[in-house]
C-alpha cells in the first residue's frame, strides 16, 4: 500500500459466520487491485459442483457493514470466466449499505463441464463505490443531445 493511500483509506465492518472462521477475509491481491477476492465458505467435505447451464448461491462466510454513501459490487473473476466459463449471474450484484445479511455469490456455469468449488476457493471479487441519491424532477421535455434516442448499437460495430 502506498503512503498516500493510508491517509484516505476508509473502513467497513466485517464479521465471520461461525462455520467460516478459517476462511480468509476478502483481500486485495496486489497494490493496484480494484477489487478484493471473495472466497467460498462451502463445507470442506462437500465441494459444490455447478453443472453446465446451472447456477448456485455460494456462501462467503462473511457479513459486512459499509460506510454511509457506499455500495459493494460483486463481480466475476476474469480467470474463472476465461478458463471455465464461470460468471456471476447478476453481475454486478449490489450490496446496499444497509444490508447486514450473509454475503453470497450467485455463480453461473456458462461452460461445458461441471465446475467444482472447494472451501476457500476465490470465486468472485468485491468492489466498493460511492453512491449518490437523486430525486426525480418531472419535466415536460428532456434536454436534447447529439445522440438523442440512439441506443442498442446505433453507432455500429466498427
Amino acid at each position: 500500500m502506498r503512503d498516500d493511500d493510508r491517509k484516505t483509506q476508509l473502513t467497513a465492518g466485517v464479521t465471520r459466520e461461525a462455520d467460516a472462521m478459517d476462511i480468509a477475509l476478502p483481500a486485495y491481491e496486489t497494490n493496484g487491485s480494484a477489487g478484493m477476492d471473495l472466497r467460498a465458505a462451502v463445507p470442506e467435505d462437500e465441494p459444490v459442483v455447478i453443472e453446465p447451464g446451472a447456477w448456485r448461491l455460494v456462501p462467503t462466510g462473511i457479513r459486512i457493514a459499509l460506510p454511509h454513501g457506499f455500495e459493494a459490487q460483486v463481480r466475476p473473476r476474469s480467470g474463472l470466466a476465461l478458463r471455465h466459463g464461470i460468471g456471476v449471474l447478476n453481475a454486478p450484484g449490489t450490496i446496499d449499505e444497509d444490508y447486514r445479511g450473509p454475503v453470497g455469490v450467485i455463480l453461473f456455469n456458462f461452460g461445458k463441464e461441471p465446475f467444482p468449488i472447494k472451501r476457500g476457493d476465490r470465486i468472485a471479487q468485491i468492489v466498493f463505490n460511492r453512491t449518490a441519491r437523486l430525486a426525480w424532477e418531472v419535466r415536460d421535455e428532456l434536454t436534447s443531445t447529439a445522440r438523442g434516442e440512439g441506443g442498442f448499437g446505433h453507432t455500429g460495430t466498427k
